[in-house]
């Protein structure tokens, strides 16, 4: 971690900029959707589209607009009252967006996503082809998860994990997260007087973690533990992370001028390809392979295909073609992959050299049981 911020800001020269807007903002804190503050934010975004800079809005508010509309006070915690609200809210919430980025001549376009979404290969491809278009033609998608048909298993769990998967997709320069305090600190200032702003950091930094707390509010799911988890996330594609107080004056404006807010977290890594971004990305994998010392050198340091022979253990039922993470012998995560054999042929070939493959199975799909084409290995454990 870096004690003294460089200048200027990350934001300065991206081109491409993913803005998410959590839902204590967008509802002043639970009573309803702010529009004034939505009406700045749009002109903001209005004044990069004139830069020449496309943008993504990935928009919290929904459920908390429709718990003020239904008049309840309380975040539910039944799937189905939330799935309400969030249907009730999602009409008040597209219709100030369409109304203030009109102002503008701006159009808009209302995106719901699940993780389904992305984790579909053909869906992904289908989605940053619909993205890349509408930024082609000026538009400003406004993308939001699909709480209305979401359930457990799929939903991404915070705007902050979709922001940073969403700036995956379309390979976007840098994510900007819109919260209620001023960035990141050693500390919780709420708490402990003594906390400082961390102006500047390396993006997936273990101690930015352990210096992150819970969630921050009772309108929103996320904490400034996801912001950090999210900064990881979009780190995998090059994009720099900023997170900034969206009370801020002007707080876009002037990020894109140069000037420094917040905390600047910054990717210290190459971006990946497309493919393997989707991989690294699935929040849900359909099985684990657990690999012996020998198998996880090869993997993460000489780039090599995933053998049979290094393999220890198979666990989970899975197809041919599926996303598997591959684990070390402690249970650490240093892969994903798309896998060649369905769970029960993988579990047959366990330890076995590649040469007795068609003699256990009666036939021969691939060499390799992952190919390195189809793997994502992580320099650290994977968030």
């Amino acid at each position: 971690m870096s004690g003294t911020a460089p200048a200027p800001s990350l934001l300065a020269s991206a081109r491409r900029i993913v803005v998410k807007i959590g839902s204590s903002l967008l509802t002043n804190d639970g009573q309803g959707l702010d529009r004034e503050a939505i009406a700045r934010w749009a002109a903001q975004i209005a004044g990069l589209r004139q830069q020449g800079r496309e943008v993504v809005l990935v928009s919290s508010g929904a459920i908390a607009e429709g718990l003020q509309r239904l008049g309840w006070h309380k975040r539910p915690s039944a799937l189905h009252e939330l799935q309400a609200a969030a249907a009730v809210g999602q009409m008040g919430l597209v219709q100030v967006y369409e109304r203030c980025f009109h102002e503008h001549q701006l159009r808009t376009a209302q995106i719901l996503l699940t993780h389904e979404d992305l984790a579909d290969r053909r869906r992904y491809l289908n989605a940053r082809s619909t993205l890349r278009t509408l930024l082609a033609l000026g538009v400003v998608p406004i993308i939001n998860e699909n709480d209305t048909v979401v359930v457990d298993e799929i939903r991404f769990g915070d705007n902050d994990t979709l922001g940073a998967l969403v700036t995956n997709l379309i390979e976007a320069d840098a994510l900007v997260i819109l919260t209620d305090q001023p960035g990141l600190y050693t500390a919780d200032p709420r708490r402990d007087p003594t906390a400082t702003l961390v102006a500047h950091a390396q993006a997936g930094d273990p101690a930015l973690v352990a210096m992150a707390g819970g969630a921050g509010s009772a309108v929103g799911t996320g904490g400034m533990a996801t912001k950090v988890l999210a900064a990881t996330r979009a780190a995998r594609s090059g994009a720099h992370t900023i997170i900034v107080s969206g009370r801020e004056p002007a707080v876009l404006a002037r990020l894109a001028a140069g000037e420094r807010l917040g905390s600047h977290l910054e990717a210290a890594t190459r971006p990946l390809a497309a493919r393997k971004q989707w991989l690294a990305d699935h929040l849900q994998v359909r099985g684990r392979v657990q690999v012996d010392a020998g198998a996880a050198r090869a993997l993460r340091e000489d780039g090599k295909s995933l053998l049979p022979i290094g393999v220890t253990r198979i666990e989970g039922d899975f197809g041919r073609g599926e996303v598997v993470t591959c684990i070390d012998a402690e249970g650490r995560e240093l892969a994903r992959g798309l896998i060649n054999y369905a769970a029960e042929d993988a579990r047959r070939l366990v330890g076995q050299p590649t040469s007795a493959i068609e003699h256990i199975l009666g036939f021969v799909d691939d060499a390799e049981l992952i190919h390195r084409d189809n793997l994502v290995v992580f320099t650290a454990p994977a968030d």
